[in-house]
């Protein structure tokens, strides 16, 4: 009998032991990060997805507790922002410089809490059909099913606006669906076109030009005769370079968007100061260049490109102490 009290004895102090541990663990990993911001990236298979792990991953590992979650992308991400679903996002400048003045489609909000963090990449318009349509201008487009990116995203905001500039937008049969679907679409050819409004070289039009001999349209040249980056001067020229993606031999000329790292104005502004810190460190920007190589444009000195919207108090510190903010 007392064999048996000493062996209970044993049984219950080892299981008090396991139960302490496992609180102890749990109260650890609960209070690892003293605030845990949320990031709203983008759709699967687009450029936003990418950053937004790779900078999260950065956090992390410095002891900003940063979680991912998926996004239609840029304009959901600023609504997500502003009424504080998100604290993070990536977001197009024209985007921001809309939402902020009350002037994107069909929205008269002015989004005041969105600040801007700093310059992540350009954001090309990539506009592709089959070689063989003979297609080389979008104002031949009419009457063609293009993949134009997820409702509620940058890509599509974009497209709309550059074709109704052209006086097409009413002829085109517009899905509005993800980049990795509309690859998809295009290799099974229940599509003609797709557009993205990404950096290069972007994996799923790589995907695409694999199966299909591509043609990319000089966005630029249809844009520009059409007025439309006098009247949108965020927009500016960039050249895709040949061979970026297979049988594409020569350069393209386009427009892009400035792809923008913005916050909550509730974020501290030292976690602020802390994040870009580590993002526009050598280290963080050799290790982002891992995940896309549109992250080789990220340099300190270009950190403020396309920002025409109003910066975070942190991040008018950091660009003050490098010397891009006067």
């Amino acid at each position: 009998m007392k064999e048996k009290n000493v062996k209970l004895n044993i049984l219950g102090k080892t299981s008090k032991l396991i139960i302490f541990c496992l609180l102890l663990y749990v109260f650890l990993i609960s209070n690892s990060f003293a605030v845990m911001y949320r990031f709203s990236g983008g759709p699967s298979g687009g450029n936003y997805h990418y950053y937004a792990r790779a900078i999260a991953k950065i956090a992390n590992n410095n002891k900003i507790g940063v979680k991912v979650e998926a996004s239609g992308g840029s304009i959901e991400n600023i609504q997500k922002v502003d009424n504080g679903i998100a604290q993070f996002a990536i977001a197009y400048s024209g985007h921001v410089f809309h939402a902020m003045n009350g002037t994107l489609k069909g929205d008269s909000n002015k989004y005041k809490n969105v600040l801007v963090l700093g310059y992540l990449y350009g954001a090309p318009a990539q506009l592709v059909v089959r070689k063989k349509s003979k297609i080389t201008s979008a104002k031949q487009m009419a009457g063609l099913k293009i993949g134009v990116g997820n409702k509620g995203s940058g890509a599509a905001a974009t497209s709309e606006l550059f074709f109704k500039e052209l006086g097409i937008w009413d002829k085109l049969e517009v899905l509005f669906i993800g980049y990795k679907q509309t690859a998809e679409a295009f290799n099974k050819n229940r599509i003609d076109a797709l557009w993205f409004f990404t950096g290069f070289p972007n994996p799923s039009i790589s995907k695409a030009a694999k199966k299909n001999d591509i043609y990319m349209i000089n966005t630029y040249n249809d844009a520009e005769s059409a007025g439309m980056l006098k009247k949108y001067p965020y927009f500016s020229k960039i050249v895709i370079p040949a061979n970026t993606y297979k049988g594409v031999t020569e350069d393209t000329n386009t427009f892009e968007d400035s792809t923008l790292l913005i916050s909550s104005n509730v974020v501290s502004n030292e976690d602020i100061y802390k994040m870009l810190t580590i993002i526009y460190s050598t280290e963080g920007i050799k290790y982002l260049s891992k995940y896309h190589e549109s992250t080789k444009t990220i340099s300190i000195n270009d950190g403020l490109s396309g920002v025409v919207t109003p910066l975070h108090p942190g991040a008018k510190k950091f660009w003050k102490e490098k010397g891009i903010l006067k």
